[in-house]
């Protein structure tokens, strides 16, 4: 069972996503936030999986709980996914620095929102449309100089980790990697968990984030042009 906190400050919008939740057997909604703050709170005493979170909540905003939650050792496991309008793309660069798993339209339909539940859930990112990630690959392309990573910080990764975390980088699932590489995708999966473990990163939405901040991928010459 997927236990999810709700964290939205408009009540009728936290009851219609509770309802909506609730009525798939393998998600359980365990607690309900106003504010960022409780979202974190609940995060922790719940044991929370997952946490749909809305950007804008009274005392301490969507991203900034994001932050707190993807920070804290002991909250390892909950993965963020943030609730928000594609029409306002600041929020969806900001949800990814914060260390979101991914993001979705409140408009999304409520069969796309129980499986970006579940896909955040089993440690994907939700960045497959080719839209969303043309999207961030826009924005990370300018990152502030004070949030650059450094080069050298890929320097612990394997040739093979390298390869695996551009595929990565440019939206690849694990079997489309496979098939790329030629390998199972038993083995592209032990690869990115390793690269997970040795940049530090909570998901493979962070992945993506470090793939372009770092240069080892560029977006495409179209998305530089906008």
């Amino acid at each position: 069972m997927i236990r999810v906190v709700i964290a939205d400050d408009q009540p009728v919008v936290r009851a219609g996503f509770a309802t909506l939740v609730s009525s798939a057997a393998d998600l359980a909604v365990v607690g309900e936030a106003r504010t960022g703050a409780e979202a974190v709170t609940l995060a922790r005493t719940q044991c929370a999986d997952v946490v749909l979170m809305d950007i804008r909540m009274p005392e301490l905003d969507g991203l900034g709980a994001t932050r707190q939650i993807t920070a804290d050792d002991d909250l390892a496991g909950v993965h963020v996914l943030i609730l928000t309008t594609f029409e306002i793309d600041e929020y969806v660069f900001a949800a990814l620095r914060s260390g979101a798993s991914g993001f979705l339209g409140k408009s999304a339909e409520p069969e796309q929102l129980l499986d970006a539940i579940r896909i955040v859930h089993r440690g994907d990112a939700l960045l497959t449309p080719a839209a969303t990630r043309s999207l961030i690959a826009r924005f990370l392309a300018r990152p502030e100089p004070a949030l650059l990573v450094q080069p050298a910080r890929l320097a612990d990764l394997t040739l093979r980790e390298r390869e695996i975390l551009a595929l990565v980088g440019r939206g690849l699932s694990n079997d489309e990697i496979a098939e790329h590489l030629t390998v199972s995708p038993h083995t592209v999966k032990t690869h990115v968990n390793r690269t997970m473990a040795k940049l530090g990163a909570h998901d493979r939405a962070q992945l993506v984030v470090i793939a372009y901040e770092t240069g080892l991928i560029a977006p495409p010459p179209t998305d530089r042009a906008r």
